[in-house]
């Protein structure tokens, strides 16, 4: 999944906008729904809902929208209209068309609690993401695509019940766009109680990875991941040494920690410890770390 580039498949189908019309079965497509402003996006929707067997939808994707308008809201009112839904993404904006720090949202938490059988959901753009603590036995993937994640919305995502929950995706982002989330914050993930499923954890495009990697180091989580990865972010020599003295991560299949500023040393002892490390994107080490998606 790229930020570049408009998907052209999602959920396992292929993604056709709904401006193109709805004559396929309505349970073949991921539809997209997107517009140059917020009137048109309103239009385009009603539409959709109108022509369209709502019903056996599966997949939707809400892409550009224009300002003053939240997809969340939109997919939360018609919830009833969608009981077969499975997979959505909100957000779905490319940097072309609209920086990250500037994809706006809101609170997502009526469409987690509308949509008692949804299994994936994707966000893009954090400016004004809310979340209370939620149960849903259905979710199984959560990706989160910030340039600045709120704190408050990794506590509630802390304090939720996602039982069944396999795959878990932050992008932290800065605080120059909003982004206060601590490794303190992240302690319920990282514990793992409430996520006993979990095989995948991305805590990613973080100014804190050598914070993070140092909590991993001991984090109870991590023993049963088959996945983690801290890509995007800021990971030095020392975070790399407190991944290598703490707890065993042989058992990865992937330790993703491209974009990095390991010293050759560091990534030599990491690539020879831990054979499913990807230590691609190697920043200069003496250069002022930055994240790899920061607006």
């Amino acid at each position: 999944m790229s930020i570049f580039e408009h998907l052209t498949s999602y959920a396992g189908l292929p993604v056709t906008d709904v401006a193109a019309g709805t004559s396929a079965p309505a349970a073949s497509r991921a539809w997209r729904v997107r517009a140059p402003d917020a009137a048109a996006l309103t239009r385009l929707w009603d539409r959709f809902r109108a022509e369209a067997d709502t019903a056996a939808v599966t997949a939707l994707i809400f892409g550009a929208c224009g300002d003053d308008l939240h997809p969340a809201s939109l997919l939360a009112d018609a919830a009833a209209a969608f009981p077969e839904l499975r997979a959505v993404f909100l957000g779905e904006i490319v940097e072309e068309e609209r920086t990250i720090a500037w994809i706006d949202q809101t609170d997502i938490t009526p469409v987690l609690a509308g949509l008692p059988r949804l299994e994936r959901l994707d966000v893009r753009g954090t400016a004004g993401l809310a979340l209370e603590p939620v149960t849903s036995t259905s979710l199984r993937v959560l990706r989160v695509e910030s340039a600045g994640l709120p704190g408050d919305v990794v506590r509630a995502l802390g304090a939720s019940d996602l039982p069944n929950l396999e795959s878990l995706n932050l992008w932290f982002g800065t605080g120059g766009y909003g982004g206060d989330a601590t490794v303190d914050d992240l302690a319920p993930v990282l514990a793992g109680d409430r996520l006993p499923r979990l095989t995948h954890l991305g805590l990613e495009n973080a100014t804190i990875t050598d914070e993070i990697a140092a909590a991993l180091a001991t984090a109870p989580v991590v023993a049963r991941l088959e996945s983690l990865s801290l890509a995007l972010g800021t990971l030095t020599d020392a975070g790399a040494e407190a991944l290598l003295a703490g707890q065993p991560l042989t058992h990865l299949r992937l330790l993703d920690l491209g974009h990095h500023f390991l010293s050759d040393e560091t990534m030599e002892r990491v690539a020879a410890a831990l054979p499913a490390a990807d230590l691609d994107g190697q920043e200069d080490p003496d250069d002022p770390v930055f994240i790899a998606i920061g607006e």
